[in-house]
């Protein structure tokens, strides 16, 4: 498929493993509270989770009646790590700096907590390169809900405009697909599922699916304009 980016206006992305490496420091700082708490490691307690809630709101179903106090050990303890470990994808810059040459709005759209993400982005980023960011629990509801999306582009287009060809909606997990599927916005599939729950997007034909940023930059420079 032909990227068409005459009408694009906004492209929304997502931040855990879609612009920011950042699984390594979450796996690491949750093993050791859940090792505080003497629970099994993530890749065991990780099935406790409901996939369609934030990192963050799965703690209860895992920590149970503790859940506030492990997520602020877990807070402090990936704060210290993430700063040495955090990585961006290779191309990722340049796709970022392609929609920027021609003025396409970019917008942070994450179920991640403002605290961290705001801690973390300058390690990778100019935070002047988005012209917004949305994170977990402000919007009405987070992703896979539709609601985060328009809650990210309120006073920048109206609901009943968005289209494919005026927002795309680039993310690693079903759930940012879903979101895009909702609104109408173009789905945009890149990178292998943080959680290993991508299913095969490629077989959905409303599904727009890069193994990297590399071949999504490589489509975009093929772009019609």
């Amino acid at each position: 498929m032909q990227l068409d980016v005459s009408q694009l206006k906004y492209v929304l992305f997502d931040w855990d493993n879609t612009l920011a490496e950042s699984r390594p420091s979450l796996v690491c700082a949750i093993d050791k509270v859940l090792a505080e708490y003497h629970l099994p490691c993530w890749e065991v307690s990780k099935e406790k989770r409901d996939r369609n809630l934030s990192f963050k709101d799965n703690f209860p179903r895992i920590f149970g009646n503790a859940a506030d106090e492990a997520y602020k050990k877990y807070r402090e303890i990936y704060k210290k790590i993430v700063r040495g470990r955090i990585r961006t994808f290779d191309y990722a810059k340049e796709v970022l700096g392609f929609f920027s040459a021609r003025q396409t709005g970019l917008i942070i759209m994450t179920n991640k907590e403002r605290c961290l993400l705001e801690y973390e982005l300058p390690f990778l980023f100019d935070k002047s390169l988005f012209c917004r960011i949305v994170c977990g629990h402000e919007a009405p509801a987070d992703k896979p809900s539709g609601q985060h999306a328009l809650y990210a582009l309120r006073g920048l287009m109206r609901p009943e405009e968005i289209n494919r060809k005026n927002v795309w909606i680039v993310g690693d997990s079903p759930q940012d697909s879903a979101v895009a599927l909702e609104i109408g916005a173009l789905p945009v599939r890149i990178n292998k599922s943080i959680w290993g729950d991508g299913g095969e997007p490629e077989k959905n034909k409303k599904i727009v699916c890069f193994k990297n940023f590399a071949d999504f930059y490589a489509a975009l420079k093929l772009a019609k304009n």
